[in-house]
């Protein structure tokens, strides 16, 4: 069985997107790619730092998570 990068596979969803001509599947299909792109930098982050504390993790979520008004 072949193992396929989730970011490479969601590019091709993009390039598939794009083809189709549907204006909301790409926008759809951008966004997955770059939240895929973003999952796997993350991933290649953690991996190579050293443990982070309570506080540290805390304040790495807090980026993450939405806002009541939508902003940062």
């Amino acid at each position: 069985m072949s193992t396929q990068d989730p970011v490479v596979l969601k590019r091709a969803a993009v390039a598939r997107a794009v083809k189709a001509g549907n204006a909301a599947d790409v926008l759809d299909a951008r966004r997955d790619y770059a939240a895929e792109k973003l999952a796997a930098y993350i991933q290649r982050t953690v991996d190579e730092a050293p443990p982070l504390t309570d506080e540290q993790r805390a304040r790495l979520t807090h980026l993450l998570r939405p806002t009541a008004g939508g902003g940062s």
